[in-house]
């Protein structure tokens, strides 16, 4: 029997799409959600962003931190923000320290992404983006770069680079891309969320497909922002929490007379089936999301079954799936990318863009020719003469 089947907790919202797609309307989305495992545990722990902040803190042990400007703060209490002051300004001694756990991280993370590259799914990777909650400091930028120049001196060319957005948008504008354009061409917003193993974010996204029917001009108008790790809920009130957040949006655009379309995006952890289900990967959420009777796209389109008198539709894919789409409009020259998230885990997925083939063009070209060489109405050919 089938998680839809068994689950009884209310009619599921009609389907447009479907959720967890393998082809979306400008990728093809290899793979997603790997659990990648060796004698340790998970790979991807050895790069998740606790990893990074416990080399540090073993690094910081190593030297005086009454000579730091740092001081004797906690390593878990320390801002991205201190830890890029002292790395500028801070003493040799210092910013040997940050240096130090820079390159171990570095080290970590190129062991994942070699690990990625050796897998079906990830073969033949032109370019990893790096997105997630460390990608907001200045120090987790050196080491993205430092991973880099790892993986070519041992002569893997790949190219690696911090997502584009700040990692608090990203995963909202990414949802944009779950559907085709045409879908919100009367429309200027739409509102999405991405929930994460600490935080929830949902927000009203500015699609701007006046200034660029690639989405590319895509950005976030607003944004509601709940630290759920904070309150250790149960996932009916983190269910409940969500709906508040989205209906706050919605009025607020009521208000400020937008054009909102009646489509949620959705990027949550885990393995997303295509009935809307979640098959694994969302232990660090609250409550059993993997659930046979929980259906997060049904409870939200139960809760608003529609927007601006319209029927709402609720689309959802893996988050990182999701941070990675608003990577789209800037990935069209290379065709095989990446995308790995580092936060409370580190989320990943494989993309190949979708161009016309050379069989369809064939077609296209063959379609011109039939049509030019057609006889006219009046039974000439066309260009022929009396």
């Amino acid at each position: 029997m089938s998680k839809t089947a068994a689950r009884k907790a209310g009619p599921l919202p009609p389907e447009v799409a479907v959720h967890g797609a393998s082809t979306l309307p400008q990728v093809k989305v290899d793979g997603f959600n790997a659990q990648l495992r060796d004698e340790d545990g998970f790979i991807g722990d050895r790069a998740r962003r606790a990893a990074f902040f416990e080399i540090f803190d073993r690094w910081r042990d190593l030297g005086d931190r009454k000579l730091s400007v740092l001081g004797e703060k906690p390593t878990a209490e320390l801002s991205k923000t201190e830890i890029d002051e002292a790395l500028a300004e801070g003493k040799p001694h210092e910013q040997a320290i940050i240096h130090s756990a820079i390159e171990e991280y570095a080290q970590e993370l190129f062991s994942v992404v070699r690990r990625f590259l050796r897998t079906k799914e990830w073969r033949d990777t032109q370019r990893i983006v790096i997105g997630g909650g460390l990608k907001a400091g200045r120090f987790a930028e050196i080491a993205v770069a430092r991973t880099e120049l790892l993986a070519r001196a041992e002569g893997i060319d790949i190219e690696m680079r911090p997502i584009r957005h700040d990692p608090d948008e990203a995963g909202l504008i990414g949802a944009a891309h779950l559907a085709p354009s045409w879908m919100f061409a009367s429309f200027d917003d739409i509102l999405a969320i991405d929930i994460g193993g600490t935080n929830i974010r949902c927000g009203i996204v500015r699609l701007n497909l006046d200034k660029a029917d690639d989405l590319s001009k895509a950005r976030v108008r607003s944004f509601e922002l709940w630290r759920h790790g904070d309150d250790d809920p149960s996932r009916e009130q983190a269910v409940q929490k969500l709906v508040g957040m989205l209906e706050k949006l919605i009025a607020q655009a009521e208000k400020d007379d937008l054009r909102l379309a009646p489509f949620i995006g959705v990027g949550c952890p885990g393995s997303i089936a295509g009935d809307g289900t979640i098959e694994n990967g969302a232990q660090n959420l609250p409550g059993n999301w993997e659930s046979s009777r929980f259906h997060l796209p049904a409870a939200l389109w139960d809760a608003i079954p529609s927007i601006g008198g319209n029927e709402t539709t609720v689309l959802m894919h893996n988050d990182a799936v999701v941070q990675g789409l608003s990577e789209v409009p800037f990935m069209q020259d290379v065709d095989r990318w990446g995308v790995l998230t580092i936060g409370t885990g580190l989320g990943n997925a494989r993309f190949t863009n979708r161009h016309l083939s050379e069989k369809a063009k064939a077609g296209e070209k063959a379609s011109d020719d039939k049509e030019r060489d057609a006889p006219s109405q009046g039974g000439k050919k066309a260009g022929g003469k009396d």
